[in-house]
């Protein structure tokens, strides 16, 4: 075996995509985000230093973006570095050294405008106020902010005592911040405490019983023992509380590799519940020796319920658990076909699928964001477990190694998952660290570069991509609305949608209503 190591910010960087496809996949993508929130929400770190304010921050920001929902972190460290340009000591966080709390003070004001831009103009959802925020003088100065602009407030304070958790945050992560360039661990360690000690002198936690008490809030206490939740407002919030309540921060290692070589892949045919080819069970064999050699304690093994996946895990001599929701994305009536007869039978779907491959989803399958949606359990469960090994398939790994690698929805289809490769992840203080290893067994190629697209796909007068596969999966190339009771009607060329598909219409039918006339057509519509 053969290993390349290779920092996430590397793995597969595409940002020379094109600024305008990227524009469009985005603004779609928000259209949807719009659907889970109902205006734009602040979360508000609070906490002392080296409590994991910027750990649950990135991360949380992570996952958001993962399911759809444009946020962004603002780190006021980041604004004060700026007006500050070098660190000396402790003492510019005296409670008492008034002309450095003018500065704090101005950093928090210049960083809530970056806000406000942010979830005002660039079609952002939700924005991370990443900062102590100790005392209640600046959570008021934030309500206010935040309620003179329409946005929710919900705040996550990290509280932790345990004295070898902050020595531990303080050595991993504040020993090589900018704020202390080549200084010795001992004089960072000294420096850092003092700093915390500054703060604890006007430190206000939040008080649920009475000032707080109207507040909506999660209290993360020592590294998630404990929590306390308050006053949760809608779905959104409900969803961070249960995604803090989920991570923790132990060591641990996720492997993640796609099945062995299947007897589809040796015909080029996607989906289906093929078995393994001869080299995909020298590939399992190879996998189990793997395992063995890495000696990795009480390890997990993931399948999904096609035989692919189960004969890979067979061969290791484990107990493994299947699950459903790791099957590959569902290709619909292009299941078992192979590309070259898909652009032959359907070619208008397969000039879709190349126009954004995120939103599209097969006639009667899945799309990507469908997959992501889908996944949101496995992340939830890998994000509490210890060392797991996910057997899968190509868009499925896709879309997990999206969101450990914090990759966005137009890398994501992209993203290089080849057979008989192991991805190990490694979570770090802020990210994840991923090494590539190459299983000395050779197998097909089943990746697809991203396909040059122009307009010129679109034929006068037919309908978008972003009608037939924007926020709400709409698959049609004809389509008419009837308003009379509860009742649509679709079609599009070759037959009526599938009663499944005509089903998912009915439940929909408000949410498409009311969204239907702000999608650009691109062409001319008249009511009848």
């Amino acid at each position: 075996m053969s290993e390349d190591t290779a920092s996430s910010s590397e793995q597969n960087n595409s940002s020379n995509q094109t600024t305008a496809s990227n524009l469009r996949l985005s603004k779609k993508i928000c259209s949807w985000a719009s659907y889970m929130t109902n205006s734009p929400t602040l979360i508000v770190m609070i906490g002392l230093p080296a409590r994991g304010k910027t750990y649950v921050s990135k991360k949380l920001t992570r996952y958001l973006n993962w399911i759809g929902v444009p946020t962004k972190v603002f780190n006021l460290g980041v604004y004060r570095r700026e007006a500050v340009k070098s660190y000396k000591s402790y003492d510019f966080f005296r409670h008492d050294n008034e002309e450095a709390m003018k500065i704090r003070k101005q950093c928090a004001v210049v960083a809530l405008e970056d806000v406000k831009a942010y979830l005002t103009e660039e079609s952002g959802q939700i924005a991370v106020f990443d900062a102590t925020n100790t005392t209640r003088e600046r959570r008021d100065m934030i309500l206010n902010f935040a309620e003179e602009n329409s946005f929710k407030v919900f705040f996550v304070e990290s509280v932790c005592d345990d004295p070898d958790v902050i020595a531990a945050n303080i050595l991993e992560v504040k020993v090589s911040s900018p704020d202390y360039p080549e200084r010795n661990r001992e004089n960072v360690m000294e420096d850092f405490l003092k700093r915390i000690e500054c703060y604890k002198v006007t430190y206000q936690p939040l008080d649920p019983d009475n000032y707080d008490k109207d507040l909506s809030f999660i209290k993360v206490i020592n590294v998630g023992q404990r929590f306390l939740v308050n006053r949760v407002q809608d779905y959104i919030q409900s969803k961070i509380v249960y995604y803090l309540m989920n991570i923790h921060v132990y060591p641990r290692t996720i492997y993640l590799c796609r099945h062995g070589e299947s007897e589809f892949n040796l015909l080029g045919k996607i989906g289906g519940d093929s078995g393994l080819s001869v080299r995909g069970k020298q590939f399992a064999q190879a996998l189990r020796k793997f395992l063995e050699e890495q000696e990795i304690a009480d390890l997990k093994v993931w399948t999904s319920q096609l035989k692919r996946t189960i004969q890979t895990a067979e061969s290791l001599g484990v107990t493994y658990e299947q699950w459903k929701i790791l099957n590959e994305i569902d290709a619909g009536v292009c299941e078992e076909m192979t590309y070259a007869e898909i652009e032959k039978q359907y070619p208008e779907e397969f000039a879709l699928r190349d126009q954004e491959k995120y939103l599209y989803r097969y006639p009667s399958g899945e799309s990507y964001q469908d997959l992501v949606q889908r996944l949101e359990p496995v992340i939830m469960e890998l994000e509490r477990q210890g060392n797991v090994l996910v057997i899968s398939h190509q868009a499925v790994m896709r879309c997990l190694l999206a969101y450990f690698l914090d990759k966005g929805a137009d890398e994501l289809p992209y993203l290089r998952c080849p057979l008989h490769t192991i991805f190990k992840l490694t979570p770090v203080a802020y990210g994840c660290k991923v090494e590539t290893i190459k299983v000395n067994v050779e197998a097909v190629n089943t990746h697809r570069d991203k396909p040059a697209v122009s307009i010129s796909h679109r034929r006068a007068g037919r309908f978008p991509a972003s009608l037939r596969t924007g926020t709400f999966g709409i698959k049609t190339l004809g389509l008419l609305l009837c308003t009379k009771g509860k009742q649509i009607q679709a079609s599009r060329p070759g037959g009526l949608l599938t009663s499944k598909r005509q089903r998912c219409w009915n439940e929909l039918f408000l949410e498409i209503s009311t969204s239907f006339m702000s999608l650009d057509l691109g062409t001319s519509w008249k009511a009848s």
